[in-house]
């Protein structure tokens, strides 16, 4: 049994990493995933207000709607989102974006099957949303050059991941529905407007009627300014879609620098709808 052991150890130092790549703590424990368990732990949900649209960190000023009571950003305030509701796991720093990273940049697969498990979190929280109806699963598409060079889309290997979960297992992905047929440049460093000029005519659907009349859930890695999703939306509703939800295992949050919200922050009414301000 001794030499068992030792032979075991011996491959596994040689085969997997022997530090996490996250902490560089010495891994413990043989795994294809060359991270701790300790860091998998620390990577929690979102907490605090968000807006009930787009998921975006609520700052000191934000508005509730007197209609249908929903907390919203000022972005969302001034227009509304495409989609239905957009959802995210965690805050894209630290630990959650290193973990994609290891996926997107450094072709680490078993990561989908961690981010999958946060994803379907993040699915479920969708359900009751759905009523009777159910969705379909489109994860966003890749350029078929960006998907060469990368080998896989890391969209659709985590929602693989996530659908292997009991609670959803009876929901069905396409893949072949929507198609990315123009590749962009990189939206860093772009106004919202450049942003929307750059995505704008990038996808497409292939395949109307898979998506005529179906609710969807467009499934992402990360949610960061909203552009590439709410393009997605546009040409889905396009192509006769139903409902539009967007599930993201991460979204990139308002510093909390910028946050002072209080839990007794007076409300007063501005226009048709609760404004919360501080200090008011």
């Amino acid at each position: 049994m001794a030499l068992l052991g030792a032979a075991a150890e011996s491959l596994f130092a040689t085969v997997f990493p022997s530090d996490c790549r996250l902490c560089s703590v010495p891994l413990t424990n043989i795994s294809r995933l060359p991270v701790c368990e300790a860091c998998i732990r620390a990577i929690q949900p979102i907490d605090g207000l968000v807006c009930g649209l787009c998921g975006e960190r609520l700052t000191s000023r934000h508005c509730v709607s007197l209609a249908d009571g929903i907390a919203r950003c000022g972005n969302c305030e001034r227009e509304a989102p495409r989609f239905a509701k957009a959802v995210a796991y965690g805050s894209y720093e630290a630990g959650l974006r290193e973990l994609i990273h290891l996926l997107k940049y450094e072709q680490v697969r078993p990561a989908a099957n961690v981010l999958g498990r946060m994803l379907s979190d993040v699915i479920s929280s969708l359900t009751l949303l759905f009523e009777d109806r159910s969705p379909i699963i489109v994860p966003i598409p890749l350029h078929a050059t960006k998907l060469r060079q990368r080998g896989f889309n890391q969209s659709e290997l985590i929602a693989r991941a996530a659908l292997k979960h009991r609670a959803l297992c009876e929901l069905r992905i396409n893949v072949s529905a929507l198609e990315r047929c123009r590749a962009t440049e990189s939206q860093t460093g772009l106004t919202r407007a450049q942003r929307r000029e750059n995505i704008r005519g990038a996808f497409h659907v292939r395949r109307p009627e898979q998506i005529a009349g179906r609710a969807v859930v467009l499934v992402d890695d990360v949610f960061t300014t909203g552009t590439t999703v709410s393009e997605c939306a546009r040409v889905l509703y396009r192509a006769g879609a139903a409902t539009i939800w967007v599930a993201t295992v991460a979204r990139v949050l308002k510093s909390d620098a910028t946050l002072g919200l209080d839990p007794d922050e007076d409300v007063e009414v501005i226009e048709g709808a609760h404004v919360l301000a501080a200090g008011a």
